[in-house]
């Protein structure tokens, strides 16, 4: 099946400095996929050379089996981009702005005026509707964002860093509108430095820093590679030989603690509690941790996502 997306040692320099060294990404036609890592790592200049804004200096970029240059006017029509900066014009209504948004694709009046009325409703800015963009909050311009980048139905779903600066609160309401759309079969390609946005919406992410991508995966297969997950388990004063009997695992023991070193708890919590009970062990307590993409990006990188 062609993928959505194929990125091939994509390069890009602004003077003397290099923002892409050589990137290589595929997204499958209706995947979730995560480009994680902290401002100035190379997201941004990525989506854009992927819509035309931004020339590219080597390599390739394609879009459904298209390239990205010479096939730009289907290109950019599978494409949506909601992007970080606000651009539309300050002195049209909300609903004109879509319209001709729409306008731009060919969409016919009566499906634009549908498919706004439609956007308007879902991502609550029916009443904003007449308003103009310098009248709305922060996180009414985020949503009003996002509707331009749907306004045409596009296949693909680019969103670069769309809940920075919103509360909480809009937060989780868009995580929710873009989890349905994922369901309805877009292809969404999130940019974002916020780690539990990654781990919560993505099938797949992978991690950039300085112009590279150092690691891709599964969030599940990344944090079980790279994570530091342990089960801990107090259990009450033995005579057994804990490190004769538990030789398949790794743990340390310290009164009347065990802390088991592990990969994925919930798969091996139910083997280490059959074992402990086999060996005679009296359980008190069981505590799991588990490892984030915060973890695995310290571990490839040397530091935080937002240092």
């Amino acid at each position: 099946m062609t993928p959505a997306i194929s990125i091939q040692n994509l390069k890009k320099s602004y003077d003397d400095t290099v923002a892409l060294k050589g990137i290589n990404l595929t997204i499958g036609d209706g995947e979730f996929f995560g480009l994680l890592g902290p401002n100035g790592a190379g997201k941004t200049t990525t989506i854009n050379i992927l819509t035309g804004l931004v020339r590219k200096n080597e390599g390739s970029a394609e879009v459904f089996g298209k390239d990205t240059v010479s096939d730009y006017r289907f290109t950019r029509s599978q494409m949506g981009i909601s992007a970080q900066e606000f651009t539309q014009d300050w002195f049209f209504p909300l609903d004109k702005l879509l319209f001709f948004q729409a306008g731009y694709y060919g969409i016919p009046k009566n499906e634009a005026k549908e498919k706004v009325d439609e956007l308007l409703l879902r991502l609550g800015l029916e009443e904003k509707r007449s308003s103009r963009l310098r009248q709305l909050s922060g996180g009414m311009k985020r949503r009003f964002q996002i509707a331009k980048a749907l306004v045409h139905d596009p296949k693909i779903l680019i969103l670069d860093e769309p809940t920075a600066g919103v509360d909480v609160e809009l937060r989780h309401e868009l995580w929710q509108y873009f989890s349905e759309l994922h369901k309805a079969g877009k292809t969404i390609l999130l940019t974002t430095h916020y780690i539990e946005e990654a781990e919560k919406l993505c099938d797949k992410v992978a991690i950039i820093d300085k112009g590279n991508v150092i690691k891709e995966g599964t969030p599940k297969e990344l944090t079980g590679q790279l994570g530091h997950a342990g089960i801990t388990i107090n259990i009450s004063d033995t005579d057994v030989d804990l490190n004769a009997s538990l030789t398949d695992f790794t743990f340390t023991y310290a009164e009347g603690r065990l802390h088991f070193t592990v990969q994925d708890p919930e798969e091996a919590l139910p083997i280490i509690i059959n074992k402990l009970t086999q060996i005679g062990c009296h359980i008190q307590r069981v505590e799991t941790t588990k490892s984030s993409l915060e973890d695995v990006f310290l571990s490839l990188t040397g530091k935080g996502i937002n240092e």
